[in-house]
C-alpha cells in the first residue's frame, strides 16, 4: 500500500478548526476504510462535500453469466472490442465472480464531461494503449502504457486522454487492494527482496482546487447500479489533505523480476493481493540457468484457481499464436501447460521480452456474453497434435 502523503494546506491538528482567508470554515472530510480501522484519509473542501441537488433513478450494470460451462480452457481476442467514445459504456466486463470483475475497454474520450465513483471496488486499470492524466480529489497523476492506475473505492476521479487511441485491462475488487505481505517489514515498508520498491509509486501531485459552484454529475456505481447524483460544487475544491489512502500510479515497467536456476512459479511475479485472487506482472527477465533447465513452463494443474492472462507485448514461446491484447482463461479442475513443442523450442533460450498481467483467482469466473462474442473457438484444441 502507499505511504504517508500529503499535498496543499492543512490545519496543524486533525479535527480542528480551519479557517478559510476570508472567515468560515474549511470542511474536513474523513475518507476512511474497513469502517474506521483501516488506512483514512483527511480532505479539506471549500464547500462541504455533501451538498447534492438532483438524483435519477439508478441503471443496471450488473453482469450476467452466459453460460454455466466453467471447465474450458478459453480464449478471447481482447483488441476486438470496438472503441466507444464514452468512458463508462466502452468498459466491457468479460470474466466476473463475487470478488472480482475484468473489463476491457478501448476508450476515445475521457471522463471530462461528468465526474466517476465506484462506490463497490476498488480499481486497478492496466494501461496498455495511450497516455493522458488521471484526475482526482487527491491531485493529478500522468500515465503512459505499461501503468497499474490503482484507485480506491469511494474516489472521484476524472480521466483525460491524450488521443482517442486507447487499451485498458481493468480490474474492480470487491476488497482492498494491496501490496502482498511477503514483501512488506510488520512496519508496512517494502522489503529488500520485493520486485519493487516506495520510490517505484507514484504518487497524485498538482493539487488543483476548483472553487465552483452550479451542477456537477456524479455517476456512482454501487451494488451493481449506476446512479447519476448532482452536487451543487464542483468535487475538486480539496485545499489540501493528508493521509494513506489514495490513488497512484505502478508501472509494469518498474517491476523487477525474480529469477532462479529452475522455473520459478508464478508467485514470483505477484504484484498485488486481494481477498481470493491476486494480480501478477511478467515482464523481461533471464530464463533459467541451471545447465538442464527447461525455460518453458511446465504442465499444472489449478485445482484452486482459475487463471487469466492478458498478453500486452512481445513473444510468448510457451503459446502459439499469441496477439496482442488476448486473454485465456484456464479454469481450475483441468492442467494446462505449454503448446506441442514449446518445451523443447524453450531449451538453451537466454531470455524473454514477454509482458503479460495475470489474474489468479480462487473462485470460478463466469464470462459474459460479450467475452463470447470475442472468442477463439479453436483455443480448446490447441494442445492437440
Amino acid at each position: 500500500m502507499p505511504h504517508y502523503h500529503s499535498l496543499g494546506n492543512i490545519p496543524h491538528k486533525r479535527h480542528t478548526q480551519f479557517h478559510k482567508p476570508g472567515g468560515g470554515l474549511y470542511s474536513e472530510q474523513l475518507f476512511s476504510t474497513e469502517g474506521f480501522s483501516s488506512n483514512y484519509s483527511l480532505l479539506y473542501h471549500i464547500h462541504p462535500p455533501t451538498q447534492i441537488i438532483r438524483v435519477e433513478e439508478p441503471t443496471n450494470a450488473t453482469p450476467r453469466a452466459a453460460s454455466d460451462n466453467i471447465l474450458k480452457h478459453r480464449s478471447f481476442q481482447g483488441f476486438n472490442v470496438q472503441p466507444e467514445s464514452d468512458y463508462l459504456k466502452s468498459r466491457k466486463i468479460m470474466l466476473f465472480n463475487n470478488d472480482v470483475q475484468i473489463s476491457l475497454a478501448a476508450p476515445q474520450d475521457g471522463i471530462l464531461k461528468y465526474f466517476y465513483k465506484n462506490a463497490d471496488a476498488d480499481e486497478v486499470i492496466f494501461v496498455h494503449e495511450g497516455t493522458g492524466t488521471l484526475r482526482t480529489q487527491y491531485g493529478q497523476i500522468p500515465f503512459s502504457f505499461g501503468d497499474y492506475l490503482v484507485i480506491p473505492r469511494g474516489t472521484i476521479y476524472q480521466i483525460q486522454f491524450d488521443d482517442d487511441d486507447n487499451r485498458l485491462f481493468i480490474v474492480e475488487s470487491f476488497s482492498p487492494v494491496t501490496f502482498p505481505k511477503r514483501y512488506l517489514s510488520k512496519y508496512g515498508q517494502l522489503l529488500e527482496h520485493a520486485p519493487f520498491c516506495e520510490r517505484d509509486i507514484r504518487q497524485p501531485q498538482d493539487l488543483i482546487t476548483l472553487d465552483k459552484t452550479g451542477e456537477y454529475l456524479v455517476r456512482v456505481k454501487k451494488k451493481g447500479l449506476c446512479y447519476n447524483i448532482w452536487y451543487a460544487n464542483h468535487p475538486f475544491d480539496v485545499v489540501g489533505w493528508d493521509g494513506y489512502e489514495y490513488p497512484y500510479a505502478l508501472s509494469i515497467h518498474d517491476f523487477e523480476p525474480i529469477t532462479g536456476r529452475v522455473h520459478q512459479p508464478p508467485p514470483v511475479h505477484q504484484t498485488f493481493d486481494a481477498h481470493n485472487f491476486v494480480i501478477c506482472s511478467f515482464v523481461p527477465r533471464l530464463y533459467d540457468y541451471h545447465p538442464n533447465s527447461i525455460p518453458a513452463p511446465y504442465n499444472h494443474s489449478n485445482i484452486d484457481s482459475d487463471e487469466v492472462l492478458y498478453y500486452v507485448d512481445g513473444d510468448f514461446m510457451s503459446r502459439k499464436h499469441v496477439t496482442r491484447g488476448m486473454i485465456t482463461l484456464h479454469p481450475a479442475g483441468i492442467p494446462h501447460g505449454p503448446h506441442p513443442g514449446a518445451v523443447e523450442k524453450s531449451i538453451g533460450k537466454k531470455e524473454t521480452k514477454e509482458l503479460a498481467v495475470m489474474v489468479d483467482t480462487f473462485k470460478p469466473l463466469y464470462l459474459t456474453d460479450l467475452a463470447l462474442g470475442i472468442e477463439d473457438d479453436n483455443y480448446m484444441m490447441s494442445w492437440a497434435e
